[in-house]
């Protein structure tokens, strides 16, 4: 593999933490925050901050990686009703800029959007080509980032993934164990559909495809990652606590019962896609992969995990 750098943005992230780890059997990674860093060669400190367009350029300019994996966002989907141009900002104008910068020194851009991109209506899984038609203010930013990547003209590999999990960082999973230790009764989503999906799945394909483009040059473009199959908040959630009370069967759950909702029963700023189910076929055929059951990666972040 090439010695030139790696780019990675947002290492510490649930996915970028994974990242880290995955990307290091391909070349150096220059993990860079939004904190910044030094530079490997003592030159001027790199810049991590998607919501600093110029310095994004200098740094890129400056490190001339062979490729740049972009696992910053903004991914606060309520907040965003609110904080729309800034939501725009670094989920659309950052990544333009990346792939502006990307295309003129020749590295590919690896980066992750949502199945947020579409309506969520229908029931069959979304293939890359479907119509998008995002419901909120966070799917249209993020539309609006893969826009502004593919008319650049740089070499690049989008992934759309949904569900996002890791040992790392708040998420639903957190949430819910948390909750089966402080609450008899809980209530989850039943009507919204998708897959759980580890972030060290997405950094693990993520290494491997991007192992294939740099070798042979082929296979960009936009592709579903998520795990295989698919289930609702609540199905996530019962498998999730059931797996856990059978690791740590004296860690005083006190949840007795968890009862399915509609979505109206919590609502909230941003409406949610009901069907994110993701054809992920495309991605397994291009690239020879197989993607694992969702239940199967969500019982070894458990086994993965020192305390509930």
């Amino acid at each position: 593999m090439s010695r030139q750098p790696i780019l990675l943005l947002g290492p510490n992230g649930q996915v970028g933490w994974e990242l880290q780890r995955s990307l290091a059997v391909l070349g150096p990674v220059v993990a860079v925050d939004r904190h910044g860093a030094r530079a490997p060669d003592g030159g001027e400190p790199l810049c991590g901050d998607l919501n600093d367009l110029e310095g994004l350029r200098r740094t890129v300019a400056a490190l001339r990686p062979v490729a740049i994996v972009n696992a910053a966002a903004y991914t606060a989907v309520d907040q965003a009703e609110r904080e729309p141009e800034l939501a725009h900002r670094i989920n659309a104008d950052a990544p333009a800029v990346l792939a502006q910068a990307a295309a003129d020194c020749g590295a590919w851009l690896v980066h992750y959007s949502t199945d947020y991109v579409f309506d969520g209506s229908g029931v069959q899984p979304w293939r890359e080509d479907a119509a998008t038609g995002p419901l909120n203010t966070y799917g249209r930013s993020k539309l609006a980032g893969e826009d502004a990547i593919r008319a650049s003209g740089c070499r690049h590999l989008i992934l759309r993934t949904q569900w996002v999990y890791g040992v790392r960082g708040g998420n639903f999973a957190r949430t819910m164990l948390r909750l089966a230790r402080e609450r008899e009764r809980l209530t989850v989503v039943d009507d919204q559909f998708g897959a759980p999906t580890g972030a060290d799945l997405i950094a693990d394909v993520t290494a491997h495809a991007l192992h294939r483009l740099l070798t042979s040059g082929q296979g960009g473009g936009t592709y579903h990652l998520a795990a295989a199959g698919y289930t609702t908040w609540y199905g996530y959630a019962c498998t999730l606590i059931e797996a856990a009370r059978q690791r740590w069967p004296e860690a005083g759950w006190r949840v007795q019962t968890i009862d399915p909702v509609p979505s109206s029963a919590f609502p909230t700023p941003a409406r949610r896609p009901l069907n994110a189910r993701l054809d992920t076929a495309r991605l397994q055929h291009t690239f020879g992969l197989y993607l694992p059951p969702w239940q199967q990666g969500v019982r070894r972040w458990v086994q993965a995990l020192s305390t509930p």
